[in-house]
């Protein structure tokens, strides 16, 4: 068995904080760790916005599609044929609209 493979989580990560400790120094480490913690900081921030504007986008492309989905005879007017503005009463079986 090799000897890395019977190392444990606790073992190497004494081992990482010991390597950091050489070659740092221990004043530094402190500093390194706050820089870390704000780098995260900073990520988990950027990833909120971005997930805020991947919302927005599928909601305007919801809207969108919605909207292209409608029922185009809701935006026509109805006008009879002298022009009036007087609605046209909707098609009857067999007999088609009153100006027909």
């Amino acid at each position: 068995m090799h000897v890395t493979l019977a190392l444990g989580s606790p073992e190497i990560i004494m081992i990482l904080i010991g390597l950091g400790l050489l070659l740092f120094g221990a004043e530094k480490l402190p500093k390194l760790a706050r820089s870390a913690g704000a780098a995260k900081k900073e990520f988990m921030v950027g990833q909120a916005e971005a997930d805020a504007a991947a919302a927005k986008a599928r909601e305007d492309a919801r809207l969108r599609a919605e909207a292209a989905r409608a029922d185009v005879m809701d935006n026509v007017s109805q006008n009879n044929a002298d022009g009036t503005g007087a609605n046209v009463p909707p098609p009857t079986p067999d007999k088609g609209t009153l100006s027909s």
